[in-house]
């Protein structure tokens, strides 16, 4: 690397004219702004000609910004994915209820009794959720198990954990709730990051074609 560097606009504007409106004013503003350096020699063009960094040195960190890029958009995409899977979790498994047969079971039980309809009804029973592994098994011991069924429906009405909500499976919502946020926090920090590093693509572009004059 040339001894007499340039690290910063300031030590540049000192030693060479800016021109605001040109593109090249705010590619080596950016440049500099993430560490880069610069050598350069006055010439009789518009704009002093670099020494360094050559071409080939700019191209080399534009496919590192690149690569980098890539591991973000990958990153974005899975945390797309996850946001859909929280926003559309309810929905989803209102289609999947109908291909369980405890559904089916919970649905004839409430149409032939009134006692468990209203035991249904009294704690809102996640049956819609009867195809997720984690609801599966409490609503198979309420549909299946009478001493299960008033013992759930007993601690809805009384304990203070069900005070100001009598649903039993307020979890499901709140996990999901919680899920949305944390995708849509990683997404906002995702898409300044990936933006940042276009950004910073476009200006080392602007320097390689500089570079190579």
């Amino acid at each position: 690397m040339p001894s007499n560097i340039i690290s910063s606009f300031d030590n540049f504007s000192k030693k060479f004219e800016v021109f605001e409106k040109d593109e090249r004013t705010e590619a080596i503003k950016t440049y500099f702004k993430r560490g880069g350096v610069i050598s350069a020699v006055k010439s009789n063009n518009k704009w002093p000609r670099l020494t360094y960094p050559s071409p080939m040195r700019v191209q080399s960190q534009v496919k590192e910004l690149e690569d980098l890029k890539s591991r973000y958009l990958e990153k974005q995409k899975e945390w797309k994915k996850k946001l859909n899977d929280a926003q559309t979790y309810h929905s989803r498994h209102q289609m999947l209820k109908l291909k369980e047969p405890l559904y089916w079971k919970h649905v004839t039980k409430k149409m032939v009794d009134p006692d468990y309809r209203d035991d249904s009804i009294a704690v809102q029973l996640p049956v819609h959720l009867v195809a997720d592994p984690k609801w599966k098994p409490m609503v198979k011991m309420f549909v299946e198990d009478l001493e299960y069924r008033k013992n759930l429906t007993e601690t809805v009405h009384d304990s203070i954990v069900y005070k100001d909500d009598k649903k039993v499976a307020k979890y499901a919502d709140q996990l999901q709730d919680f899920r949305s946020e944390i995708s849509t926090a990683k997404l906002k920090t995702l898409e300044k990051q990936i933006s940042k590093i276009q950004t910073e693509i476009n200006a080392l572009k602007i320097i390689e074609k500089w570079a190579g004059e």
